[in-house]
């Protein structure tokens, strides 16, 4: 039982999501809703990001053989998006690869907002999945890969299930931290999103090797 790998891969996935980082957006982006229009909408988030990522996780490997992909290649490209991301919210930013600006003022006017912008991209964007289906990559090379697929799917429902509840209880915790509790939750999961990536590019890069010296 690969304890280490369960624990990485659900703190990569929560890093990633940021829920603490994202109770700003979701405070202002529904802000004057009712209570029961919150509940809605953050139920929605969670449903919407959840199974956007286990479809990755479960389907992921044949889109890499649709289109040719391999998993070191993945690697590299994924730990380079992620490491952007990282660095971006090292600055205690809002990467535009989970929303935009110009998204935040639309989704004033939406009550969908927890299809989009929350559920993707704010909560499962690109990140997020890069995240989840390099995790796949290495369940597939484990001894344990049953063991290891599991823990990615607990992994991504345990963070569902905190992102659920830290918005059930968003308009408390923002008036507590502010904005700048968040930004500085988001800078030190940002610090650690950036050393998963560049793990996520030194196994690429090693794998790559081995794999053209095999040919």
């Amino acid at each position: 039982m690969d304890l280490a790998f369960a624990i990485t891969a659900f703190a990569s996935i929560f890093a990633i999501m940021n829920p603490v980082g994202n109770i700003p957006v979701f405070v202002a982006i529904t802000e004057g809703y009712s209570p029961e229009l919150k509940k809605k909408v953050r139920t929605k988030v969670c449903i919407v990001a959840g199974g956007v990522l286990v479809v990755f996780a479960l389907f992921g490997t044949y889109i890499f053989d649709l289109y040719g992909i391999t998993i070191p290649a993945f690697k590299i490209a994924g730990g380079i998006l992620l490491f952007t991301i990282a660095f971006t919210m090292t600055r205690g930013q809002m990467t535009k690869s989970k929303i935009s600006d110009e998204e935040t003022q639309e989704a004033t006017e939406k009550e969908e907002v927890g299809v989009v912008p929350l559920g993707i991209p704010l909560f499962a964007g690109p990140g997020a999945i890069t995240t989840v289906m390099i995790y796949v990559s290495y369940a597939l090379d484990s001894s344990e890969a049953a063991f290891d697929f599991i823990s990615i799917f607990v992994g991504i429902l345990a963070t569902v299930g905190i992102s659920y509840l830290l918005l059930k209880y968003a308009d408390p915790l923002f008036s507590r931290m502010g904005r700048s509790g968040a930004m500085a939750f988001t800078r030190i999961m940002g610090l650690l999103l950036a050393a998963m990536a560049v793990e996520f590019m030194i196994s690429g890069s090693f794998e790559a090797v081995s794999l053209y010296w095999e040919i």
